[in-house]
């Protein structure tokens, strides 16, 4: 039998509704957009004060959208599936008139223009309801550094959220919201998805446009979404990419050994194995990446540390006490790195593409885990994997991180529930077979 947890304490209206199900809602005369838009504040003012997903909420310009929705639809007019539904956007990501804090005090003005992400989801006729906590400049995979606080993971408080888009996570997780928008470096969509069970999506590198999302490292950074399920994750995807995934079934599918990458609980490998046999998906061989446990890592850390203090030079020099110490700290390695360690870097990325190509012509899709653990407590540095010493963050993003490096899309969805925690099967293919990410996930929803 599966292991659960009760959550229902933590819960708001969407988290048992799906995109597709508030879509045809609408379109029959169920409920309206101003409708979706309060059961949102509402759930957001009775669980932010707990799990702090949102640095900023705007009531009366997601109404305003909502109510101008609802008149298109009363008039025929028909944007699609995401016409009247309520969406949250990290702040990393430029709302129109809204200052973008990049979850710091230091932080720019208002931003003069809609990213290009949030004008695509506003053509969809998507409604923004507010902006989510995220780890400061988006460095940081724990969610609990940041000027407006840590998000909280809604199956446990005490636990992290996972980052850095952690409230987007969390917004999603606890159905304060159907949908919301992340960024994803070196896993900051997939990481929080897997330890708050919902799906994350990190797209093909430029899939979907980064214009007015502030960059980490340009490089690695992808613009990623969370949802309830895989074909929400799917219709946002359509809207942001301007594209919609190809509906091809996976029909062989590896499992990537994690053992290659780093230490990986011996439970969730358990729970994910399961969770395949019970969707009836056939695992077609067990493969590796031709590279010592923690290499992958060490090239990621080189050149993302390099890239974010080209970002952040100005910021770390003139107002470094303003700043968290531990970000800080990532920052200047970046100053302090030799330009033959970023060479050395670049040339292992190539390696690593190299070789993710080569398995993606033999299999369409590889599985493994999103994450390594379950969610560890707020502030937790160290933690035990299998019996090894492990840094927390470096531990979290050592699954995802190869992928970011690469720019092949990867999707977690939830699979399953260790120690009461969730976990994430974490899906790659080549760029141009989303879709059987997507049938993938659906089936394992499904099983």
């Amino acid at each position: 039998m599966t292991e659960t947890a009760d959550t229902t304490g933590l819960t708001g209206f969407f988290r048992d509704h799906d995109i597709h199900s508030l879509a045809a809602d609408l379109r029959n005369g169920h409920t309206t957009s101003v409708e979706l838009v309060e059961h949102s504040l509402a759930a957001i003012t009775r669980l932010d004060p707990t799990l702090n997903a949102f640095t900023a909420v705007d009531a009366e310009g997601a109404l305003d959208a909502a109510r101008h929705a609802d008149a298109e639809l009363a008039r025929g007019h028909d944007r699609g599936v995401l016409h009247g539904i309520p969406v949250a956007v990290k702040d990393l990501v430029d709302v129109a008139g809204h200052v973008t804090t990049r979850g710091s005090v230091v932080h720019p003005g208002p931003a003069t223009a809609d990213a290009e992400c949030v004008r695509r989801l506003r053509t969809a006729g998507a409604v923004i309801v507010g902006r989510n906590v995220l780890h400061e400049f988006a460095f940081g995979a724990t969610g609990d550094r940041s000027a407006h606080g840590a998000s909280r993971n809604p199956w446990d408080p005490s636990r992290i959220s996972g980052g850095s888009s952690g409230g987007s996570a969390v917004a999603t997780a606890a159905g304060m919201v159907p949908l919301a928008v992340g960024t994803d470096t070196a896993g900051s969509v997939r990481v929080p998805a897997a330890l708050c069970g919902v799906v994350g999506f990190k797209p093909a590198y430029g899939a979907i446009p980064a214009q007015g999302v502030w960059p980490l490292a340009a490089s690695l950074d992808h613009v990623g979404v969370f949802a309830r399920t895989a074909t929400g994750a799917a219709a946002a995807y359509t809207a942001m990419a301007g594209r919609s995934p190809d509906p091809v079934r996976a029909q062989r599918v590896a499992w990537l050994d994690p053992a290659c990458l780093g230490p990986c609980d011996p439970a969730i490998i358990a729970a994910l194995s399961e969770t395949l046999r019970a969707a009836q998906i056939t695992v077609d061989g067990t493969v590796g990446l031709p590279f010592a446990a923690g290499e992958v890592f060490e090239a990621l850390s080189v050149l993302q540390s390099s890239e974010a203090y080209t970002e952040y030079s100005a910021e770390t020099e003139q107002r470094a006490s303003d700043i968290d110490p531990e970000v800080l700290g990532r920052l200047l390695r970046g100053r302090d790195t030799p330009a033959w360690q970023y060479v050395r870097a670049c040339r292992q990325r190539d390696r690593l593409r190299a070789a993710a190509d080569t398995l993606l012509t033999r299999f369409d899709v590889l599985a493994m885990p999103a994450a390594p653990t379950v969610a560890t407590e707020i502030d937790q540095r160290a933690h035990q994997i299998d019996g090894h010493a492990v840094e927390v963050r470096s531990a979290l993003l050592s699954l995802t991180c190869p992928w970011n490096l690469t720019g092949h899309p990867a999707l977690s969805v939830p699979a399953g529930v260790v120690s009461g925690l969730p976990v994430g099967l974490q899906l790659i293919s080549a760029p141009g077979n989303e879709g059987m990410l997507f049938d993938l996930a659906a089936r394992i929803e499904h099983r």
